[in-house]
């Protein structure tokens, strides 16, 4: 009876552990991982959700600006006033939920992966810093989609941005295809030589930073907005549980990590780098095009009479110059007041001297 009894434990065991396994990976989803971070910029490790749509807001606060919307997430904590991070490297890989890396910042699931670009806080860092002329720079290799602002037109000119271009590089001495395990990987075929041309512009990136080492000295901001889908077609093409799919995960892993630290240290350790692992996006990638001659948006969407928001993300600059000004001048009224009435004629005022009626005469 004791062997029965042993049995139908293991059994039980069995389909607890199956049935665990299960459940952790449904909840197991995509992620935001913080693989860089200066000390000023902090972030709190938590399990703390995030909408796709509210990265690139992150990614404008992480740099010290204004958002339209108050970020009600607690993963970000308030930073400095007056010190900012000198770049922000943001990288979205789609085709897995989460990459092994052996050692990150933060890391937190995202809910909602829309699609998102950060449009917005390129035009922000145009905007501030047009004199000082930022790097600016917003790729996505296997759609071939660039856009360059700044000094990035000179810093990349070089950079291979077109897929013939860069597989035009991978056959060049010093590639990665001569430093990289490819185990399964193939240089052959269409999937594969996608992926490694992302690993490829990533070395390029890197390289080109270090040749123009000044650029992370400057006073104004950068702003790195990478795209990679290479895993994406790896996994339609072979499967997400073949062995090219996995040596190609265990390799971006690897390639980033180090990607994250070159770009971190050629900063002065003060550029913040996450990574945005997304399996796939609800919707495809869309840009909107605006023309000159079109028409005024109503400025309140929720308001069919076109009235004005009731404050726009500079109301708190304005508030608090406005706030101390005024009690500078009330500080300094009060104190000359004060002085003016405590004063001696007689004694502390020329003119109340000169017309003394006691006129001293040599």
């Amino acid at each position: 009876m004791y062997p029965n009894n042993s049995r139908r434990m293991e059994v039980l065991f069995a389909y607890s552990f199956i049935f665990c396994s299960v459940i952790t990976a449904g909840v197991h989803g995509d992620s935001l991982t913080i693989l860089q971070a200066p000390e000023y910029v902090s972030f709190e490790k938590g399990d703390w959700p995030i909408s796709g749509e509210k990265i690139p807001d992150l990614v404008a606060l992480t740099m010290g600006f204004s958002v339209q919307e108050d970020l009600s997430w607690p993963g970000l904590r308030a930073g400095l006033l007056f010190q900012r991070p000198r770049a922000n490297v943001l990288v979205v890989v789609r085709g897995v939920d989460s990459l092994a890396f052996p050692q990150s910042v933060a890391s937190y699931p995202m809910e909602n992966p829309v699609p998102f670009t950060l449009d917005s806080v390129a035009e922000t860092v145009h905007s501030l810093f047009a004199d000082d002329t930022p790097v600016v720079l917003q790729l996505a290799p296997s759609e071939e989609r660039l856009y360059m602002l700044g000094k990035a037109n000179a810093v990349f000119e070089d950079l291979p941005v077109t897929l013939q271009q860069i597989r035009v590089r991978l056959s060049q001495d010093g590639s990665v295809l001569s430093s990289l395990p490819l185990n399964s990987l193939s240089r052959n075929a269409e999937a594969d030589l996608l992926f490694l041309s992302e690993v490829q512009v990533l070395h390029d990136i890197t390289a080109l930073l270090q040749r123009h080492r000044h650029l992370a000295k400057d006073h104004s901001p950068d702003l790195y907005s990478l795209e990679l889908s290479g895993l994406e077609e790896l996994g339609r093409r072979y499967g997400q549980d073949s062995t090219q799919y996995r040596d190609a995960t265990a390799i971006l892993a690897s390639v980033l990590k180090k990607f994250g630290e070159d770009v971190y240290g050629l900063y002065g350790n003060s550029a913040v780098v996450e990574v945005v692992t997304v399996k796939s996006f609800e919707a495809p990638l869309t840009r909107k095009s605006r023309s000159i001659l079109e028409s005024k948006q109503i400025s309140n969407p929720d308001s069919p009479y076109n009235l004005a928001y009731k404050y726009n993300f500079n109301y708190a600059v304005i508030f608090n110059i406005v706030l101390w000004l005024m009690i500078a001048l009330a500080l300094a009224v009060i104190t000359i007041s004060y002085n003016l009435w405590n004063m001696d004629p007689g004694y502390d005022s020329i003119i109340y001297r000169m017309t003394n009626q006691k006129i001293r005469l040599d």
